[in-house]
């Protein structure tokens, strides 16, 4: 409980984690997120879902759908938790849907745990969802040591046991995958905006996905890993500013241009 506490307070308050570090700092070392943006994460792993079944990572990259990578363990008793209930809420606040638009998949990084706690977890968080296809479309995985370091490591997710404590010491993190494999976006923190996680899967769809109004709004924003947020990029709403300047020119000049024909007509 200490441990996931501690880090709740370490993203929230920093003074609190000065006096946490002080107490125990060997808590924080080797654990952060070591982005690998452009890199292709191993789709030939093997993890069990919440049925029970045997699944290849890959096999759930289906239809040409980004994927959100959720990493947790099911029996954390705070900071997963808050996170995957984060997921939840933003997925519930966007337009787009897991199953048809994109995949979410939430693996734990205990090896210990099995399709129980899964299956527990799943059923918490999809009984909240009123959404058509989200059973095939948010899968809860767990698997053996070998498959969850891999994926971590090919994420520069870092994790580690606390053997004091007996929990999971890790970031609230949650990864943007592309159709291919290949890491396009990481988001942090204890809840998310629905404008940056649709800005993240779109990112991560190569712009396939939404109509041609939100590819314009999203093509005007940019990621800033220092507000770990997107904001405004100003060339891309110059250029919009000047294409919609134009159209409108245009009309305008064929408005002009029809109305002088039709007086020369009528004379």
């Amino acid at each position: 409980m200490f441990v996931c506490v501690f880090l709740i307070f370490t993203l929230l308050i920093p003074a609190a984690n000065a006096q946490l570090n002080q107490a125990r700092p060997e808590l924080t070392q080797g654990v952060e997120v070591v982005e690998k943006l452009g890199e292709k994460i191993p789709l030939d792993l093997k993890f069990v879902n919440a049925d029970g079944d045997s699944v290849l990572l890959g096999d759930l990259f289906v239809d040409g759908k980004p994927v959100l990578l959720n990493p947790l363990y099911y029996d954390c008793p705070v900071l997963c938790g808050v996170v995957v209930d984060a997921v939840l809420a933003v997925v519930d606040e966007l337009v787009w849907s897991p199953g048809e638009d994109y995949t979410v998949i939430s693996y734990s990084i205990d090896p210990t745990e099995t399709p129980v706690q899964a299956t527990q977890t799943r059923t918490r968080i999809l009984s909240q969802l009123e959404r058509p296809d989200v059973q095939n479309g948010w899968h809860f995985l767990t698997g053996n040591e070998s498959s969850i370091r891999k994926l971590a490591d090919a994420t520069g997710f870092a994790y580690r046991y606390d053997e004091l404590s007996g929990e999971y010491i890790h970031i609230a993190s949650i990864q943007l995958i592309s159709p291919e494999g290949v890491i396009t976006r990481y988001l942090y923190g204890l809840e998310f905006r629905e404008f940056d996680l649709r800005n993240a899967l779109y990112e991560a769809a190569d712009g396939t996905i939404g109509n041609t109004m939100e590819k314009l709004l999203l093509y005007c924003f940019t990621y800033d890993p220092s507000s770990n947020s997107y904001v405004p990029v100003a060339i891309n709403i110059m250029k919009i500013g000047g294409l919609v300047t134009l159209i409108f020119l245009g009309i305008f000049l064929a408005f002009l241009w029809g109305r002088e024909k039709a007086l020369k007509s009528s004379f």
